[in-house]
């Protein structure tokens, strides 16, 4: 497939500078050649429900949701924009977001590209910004979806949505509701050898879980204090539980039975108000209250021998940002303000083996943040083929912890960013980008935790410092054939205080900083129309990644790649409509053929899986109704790991055993009902 994605990328970079125009293609915004905009007649061909359903068809575009686990409003946005403003909401997906606005409430899409008046683009060089109608626009949605399995067990799941947009007066809710299991039911095998490769154990695996989820949100948006005013909340609960049995077969051992079970409760309370300043400034104020509980319980069974682990926890986040937004002109826009957070998280852990406590490093631990991040940008815009911008952002945070550890630490970070936009020529685009970027630190890994099932007990780390690095990309872009879309993108990043597993005294490991390194990936993506392959409103979507990676490791002093990266990845995607979209269907092929490694201190895990084929079909007998089947994981694939385990710390100590365990993961089949009332 890589040769076909080369032979494909010189034939289409080689192609002629300018292509005829097709009637399906974006219009081009003349004043500002990176806006594409995207009419509702250019999905007609595919009848889409929902926005998400038109962003999923933007050609040459990834939806990207945003990472909600990010502390800070900042960092956590998604690269869509909704009448140019990100959603005030973290707890609500922005994938969820979309799904409950109607395709008929779409008035267009823009696709940006490096920047436009009035927009932020939160960083990102590429972002969607979905326009709504102003005209009144009312809407029901009821969902009935199942999964079936082959052992016949059914997952239930039940949506309901209601809406009402009527210019910037908006006002909507859903709920939601389901049980079902993972990909963590099914068989599999474990197969253990001593360092000489000689069988000393085979046994079956069967593996058991079950979830429940039940989620509302709320949101109203009006006119208030001369500006424009957005309340959303989000209220959600979570059960899961799982259970593995390990039957031995042949060798020494006893049957071992390992169960986990666990519950969420997490609530949300966003406020966002914006309100123009004149004709060329703007004033944006937001406001956002997280609060999550979580239990956790495992156990672990063999014999006589018994393992019990378990955790609770309190966590919440506290946020108010204000943006002033300042365009003097067409060719110059300046944003600037400040974000303020208060987070924490209380946690206390338990760890009991055959009836005696076992104390763990860091296992009772209140962690609490209180962040300031300040923030200044400028866009300039010499000529419409070229937007330069420059940023800098300023973090100060103090992170303290109590309990079983008592440490107050102050970082300061500043991460400017330079980014670059340049179109020569339609249809071409070059974006330049040199940015700093700092990681987050994960709270949980200042907790103790473990993982009974491989009888891996981590402990709390409060030395933690967060990754930092310098990011240089590149990326070229060729629009062709109206909806087809080349883009080429190389990275670089030079890393400081990497983020992996270390060793601590008393045998312990645990989550710390392991020095310097480096990483970069190489991508190609192509989004393919096949109308003059004979194929009419069909597309193919592929993509390749090559990544490479170096550091020191810890414990042996030799350079190897990152933990858990695959070295090459890629994936297919084709679908076509018929019938003026009364009809489509399609499949996803996710072709990764590397495996990803794992160092920990005493063994080496070495994970790989079958790729993943996903199959639908879709019919639109009205309008108002959809029914579509999707059959998941199609050719049944396996999931294999090897683990390398140790005597001790891996550089010095011989290899205890080997182990391989496969186990597959069940086809299924969803069956989606939508109507629209």
């Amino acid at each position: 497939m890589t040769k076909t994605l080369l032979l494909a990328t010189t034939i289409l970079v080689a192609a002629p500078f300018t292509a005829a125009a097709q009637s399906g293609a974006p219009a081009v915004d003349t004043v500002q050649q990176g806006v594409l905009v995207f009419e509702p007649a250019f999905f007609a061909d595919g009848s889409p429900n929902t926005a998400l359903d038109m962003i999923a068809r933007l050609p040459g575009f990834g939806l990207d949701t945003g990472n909600n686990n990010t502390r800070g409003f900042a960092g956590a946005a998604g690269n869509v924009l909704i009448d140019g403003d990100r959603p005030s909401s973290k707890s609500d997906g922005l994938d969820g977001i979309l799904r409950r606005i109607s395709a008929a409430s779409v008035e267009r899409i823009e696709l940006i590209r490096g920047g436009a008046p009035s927009i932020d683009m939160q960083g990102r060089s590429v972002v969607a910004n979905v326009v709504l109608k102003r005209t009144v626009q009312i809407q029901t949605v009821l969902e009935a979806n199942t999964y079936v399995y082959p052992d016949g067990h059914l997952g239930p799941l039940l949506q309901a949505s209601w809406s009402r947009r009527e210019g910037e007066s908006q006002l909507e809710a859903s709920l939601s509701a389901t049980t079902d299991r993972t990909d963590d039911t099914g068989d599999g095998y474990r197969r253990r050898y001593n360092a000489a490769g000689v069988p000393i154990q085979t046994a079956d695996l069967d593996r058991w879980d079950r979830f429940r989820d039940v989620r509302g949100t709320a949101a109203w948006q009006g006119l208030s204090g001369g500006g424009r005013l957005r309340v959303n909340g989000v209220l959600g609960w979570h059960k899961a539980e799982n259970s593995i049995d390990t039957l031995i077969r042949t060798g020494a051992g006893r049957n071992e039975r390992v169960e986990n079970e666990g519950d969420e409760v997490e609530a949300e309370l966003g406020l966002n108000w914006a309100r123009a300043l004149g004709e060329r400034a703007e004033l944006e104020l937001t406001g956002l209250q997280r609060f999550e509980v979580d239990n956790d319980e495992s156990r672990s069974f063999s014999g006589l021998n018994s393992v019990a682990f378990g955790g609770e926890g309190t966590a919440g986040e506290t946020i108010g940002r204000a943006v002033l937004r300042f365009r003097p002109s067409d060719r110059w826009a300046f944003e600037g303000g400040g974000e303020a957070a208060y987070n924490f998280l209380d946690s206390a852990t338990t760890y009991v083996e055959n009836g005696v406590p076992v104390a763990l490093p860091s296992a009772s631990v209140k962690v609490e943040e209180l962040r300031g991040e300040v923030f200044g940008q400028t866009s300039w815009r010499p000529d419409p083929r070229l937007t330069v911008e420059a940023a800098l952002r300023v973090e100060v945070s103090e992170i303290s912890q109590s309990g079983d550890s008592d440490l107050t630490r102050t970082f300061i970070y500043p991460k400017p960013r330079l980014q670059v936009t340049w179109t020569p020529v339609a249809d071409h685009q070059v974006r330049l980008r040199l940015e700093r970027e700092v990681d987050q630190l994960n709270f949980e890994d200042f907790v103790a935790s473990a993982d009974v099932d491989l009888n891996q007990v981590e402990g709390g780390n409060p030395e933690l410092e967060p990754a930092k690095a310098w990011v240089l990309e590149a990326v070229y872009e060729r629009r062709f054939w109206g909806e087809g879309a080349l883009t080429l993108t190389a990275q670089f990043k030079r890393w400081e205080d990497l983020i992996d597993v270390i060793p601590l005294t008393g045998g312990f490991e645990a989550v710390g900083n392991i020095g310097d390194g480096s990483s970069s990936y190489q991508q190609i993506a192509v989004t393919l129309p096949m109308d003059r392959l004979g194929l009419p409103n069909a597309r193919l979507v592929a993509r390749a990644t090559i990544s490479q990676s170096s550091v020191t490791d810890p414990l042996t002093g030799e350079g190897r790649r990152f933990s858990g990266q695959i070295a090459f990845g890629c994936g297919i995607n084709f679908n076509q409509d018929l019938g003026g979209g009364r009809w489509s269907y399609g499949f996803q092929h996710g072709c990764n053929l590397d495996d990803q490694v794992q160092y920990r201190i005493r063994e080496v895990r070495n994970i790989e899986e079958e790729p993943f084929v996903t199959v639908y079909g879709q019919w639109k007998p009205r309008p108002d109704l959809t029914v579509r089947l999707d059959l998941g994981n199609a050719t049944d694939r396996e999931q294999r790991r090897e683990r390398l385990v140790y005597s001790g710390p891996r550089n010095s100590a011989p290899l205890s055993f080997r182990e391989e365990r496969g186990t597959r993961m069940s086809p299924w089949l969803f069956i989606q009902i939508r109507k629209t009332l």
